[in-house]
Order: structure tokens, then sequence, then C-alpha cells
């Protein structure tokens, strides 16, 4: 398992050395693992300096958060809807709307563009986040994560007056916080790393997001065979998730036990 470990991990502990490698230091030594060398920032100063790194973050963080606002409105609505509403069809409902698992993402570019167009949101921002407000994975996450919470405390919740509206929010949703902990994380781990459908979307460098950014950035890197400076700018895309899996690495784990999807 160490040796898997170490051998998945090679490419990441490389961009990790080669990140704070100085210029200098170029050659057979830019592909060694083991830092032979004084650490150095001017890789991340002149990346964050050579691209626009700061717009970059920015419009990221726009898109993925944004998104994820959304869908912790739909995905909680939909996933009570299922768990807890009676009503005609409920189950073949929700597994036709399981469906979409099975679709792979590059088929729906097309028209899911030809939407974006006819809305008038090319070029925009919105216009690629909205393809993703609704979820079928949060949904289903939702509805696992519902069904595991007893009834009685929403029904105590009626007894007290309390419409459904009030007992989603003031009762289930408080309860549902480790499912939409581990929904966050993917779906913010998702967008964050989304390149494609942004890259289709987005057509001015000013709106662009880390991912094309980045392979702007390195186009421009490696004719010179900045390495160095290539690792670096790589990191600082990944820097922010990597810290946020560290920090939620546990309730991550424990979410998926909690919501039954344990594996």
């Amino acid at each position: 398992m160490a040796i898997t470990a170490f051998l998945w991990s090679t490419p990441f502990l490389w961009t990790l050395v080669a990140s704070f490698r100085p210029e200098t230091a170029g050659g057979i030594g830019m592909a060694s693992l083991l830092p032979d060398y004084i650490p150095t920032l001017d890789n991340f100063r002149n990346a964050f300096e050579s691209g626009d790194f700061a717009v970059y973050y920015v419009n990221t963080a726009i898109v993925a958060f944004g998104i994820l606002a959304v869908q912790i409105v739909t995905i909680s609505l939909a996933g009570y809807a299922f768990a807890r509403l009676s009503f005609p069809g409920r189950e073949t409902i929700f597994y036709v709307f399981l469906l979409q698992l099975m679709l792979v993402p590059p088929i729906l570019i097309v028209p899911n563009l030809r939407t974006i167009v006819d809305l008038g949101l090319y070029g925009s921002l919105a216009g690629v986040m909205a393809p993703y407000f609704a979820s079928a994975f949060g949904t289903f996450l939702m509805r696992q994560t519902f069904r595991q919470i007893p009834r009685d405390f929403e029904e105590a919740a009626v007894i007290d007056g309390a419409h459904w509206g009030q007992a989603l929010w003031h009762v289930l949703l408080p309860m549902a916080k480790p499912g939409l902990i581990a929904f966050s994380l993917v779906s913010l781990m998702a967008h964050w790393n989304e390149f494609l459908w942004p890259l289709m979307v987005l057509n001015e460098p000013r709106t662009h997001t880390l991912t094309i950014g980045l392979a702007t950035f390195a186009l421009s890197t490696e004719g010179g065979r900045e390495w160095g400076l290539l690792a670096a700018g790589t990191l600082l895309v990944m820097a922010p998730l990597l810290l946020l899996f560290a920090i939620f690495q546990r309730q991550f784990v424990n979410s998926f036990m909690f919501a039954g999807l344990k594996g």
C-alpha cells in the first residue's frame, strides 16, 4: 500500500519540490524528487505576476461557490420531496431522475451550449454555472440522508405548529449537515477543476477560470522550459482544494457513512 501510494503521489511530490526549486537549478536536477537546494518563493511570485491568477481565483470562486449555493437549495428540496412526500410515481420519477448519472458529461455539451446561447448567457460566468444548478447525485445523497433521520423529530415540529418549510429548515437540514458537507466538498472539487465546459463557454481572458488560465500559462512557460514556474502555477491551482480536503477529510468520510454510502 505504501509503495502504491508513493507511485500515485509522485507527480504531486515532483510538483511540490520543483515549485520551490531556484531557476538556476535546471537540467537533470529538475527531475529529482529530493530537494537539494535552498527553497525559494520566486517561482510563485513570478507565476502570480506572469498570469492573472488573482482574476482566475475570483472567477473560479464565483463559479464554484455560486453553483454550490444554488445546488444546496435544489438538492435539499428535491431530496426532501423524494424522502418525505408521498405522490404517485415517486419511485419511478426518482429513478428516471437518476438516469442522468449514467450520461457522460461531454454528450450534453452541444445541447447545453445551444441553450446557453439562446438564453444570452454565452461568454459569462452565469453560462458556466447554469447547467449545474440541479444535481442528480446531490438529490440522491440528500434523499438518503433524510431517510436516515427519524420522522419523530419532524413530527414533533409539526405538532408545535411548524409547516413543512420550517421543519425542513430548522430540523432536517441541521441534522443533515454531514450529508451537506460531503456534497459540498464533491461539488467544489468538481467545479474548481472543471476545464472543458468553461473553455466552451468563456471567450474572454477576463472571465477565464483557473483551469483555463493554467492551460494558457502552461503554453507560455513550456517553450522556455521553465518547469519550476509551471510547477508553481499548478500548485497555485491545487492548493485551495488540498487545504479544503485536509481540513474536512474526517467530516467527508463520516458524511458518506452517515448517509448510508460507506465505501
